[in-house]
């Protein structure tokens, strides 16, 4: 199974002495490709420090993170952030949806911040807004949109600029048992049908079922979890 993500002994340290707090200690995992693992623990346990770490939104303390091929960690801030516009996208818990876009300007828009011409992410915005059953919608500003559909611009977005991996955010902390289900069972497909690495914080430990592995991450140390659970 080739990697698409490598995490080498990861650690975040917040201060220094007798007040530094390690929120992530020594973290190593690889995800291959077309794998969507769902990453579990407690409140305060490191979770999104580690998915903001992989994400390139924080820099580890120490330790190496690579993606696709490339060490994020040793990038410069400016290739950072052109990194992450490309290669990797993002599914917010909040949907950071623009409210005044429309569901598929919220996609396009996202021509602006990645190296992609404005033609080609039209097109791929209209075959995912199809692909999303959200065809009928593309002209709804997200206050016109369900929970469950605006969820689904999230996930287009995230994908409209056909990145290598995927971090998703406790994508069902705002959905009912039964579209959070949907969600996650679409979010898994996309990962898989497309080539792509996903990982899912999730406190719901029924959507793991949908993943093909467990990580648990408790007071920052990372140990895996079973392919049943």
């Amino acid at each position: 199974m080739t990697a698409a993500l490598t995490v080498e002994s990861v650690t975040k340290t917040y201060g220094s002495g007798h007040t530094a707090v390690t929120a992530v200690d020594s973290a190593d995992f690889t995800l291959g490709e077309n794998e969507f693992i769902a990453l579990v623990g407690p409140s305060g346990s490191g979770k999104t420090t580690l998915l903001s770490m992989v994400g390139g939104l924080l820099t580890p303390s120490e330790g190496r993170i690579e993606v696709g091929g490339t060490d994020i960690t040793g990038l410069s801030r400016k290739a950072q952030t052109r990194f992450r516009a490309n290669r990797i996208g993002f599914v917010f818990q909040s949907f950071n949806l623009v409210p005044f876009l429309t569901a598929r300007e919220n996609l396009t828009v996202m021509a602006s911040i990645a190296d992609i011409p404005k033609r080609e992410i039209e097109e791929r915005a209209d075959r995912l807004l199809e692909d999303l059953g959200l065809a009928d919608r593309r002209r709804n500003l997200p206050s016109e949109l369900s929970g469950g559909e605006r969820q689904r611009v999230a996930i287009g977005r995230a994908l409209v600029t056909d990145p290598d991996l995927i971090l998703v955010d406790e994508p069902t902390a705002s959905l009912d048992t039964e579209l959070g289900t949907q969600v996650v069972k679409m979010l898994a497909a996309e990962v898989s049908g497309r080539g792509k690495a996903g990982i899912m914080v999730t406190h719901d430990m029924r959507m793991v079922d949908f993943t093909d592995r467990t990580l648990r991450i408790t007071d920052g140390r990372l140990e895996e979890g079973s392919d049943s659970e």
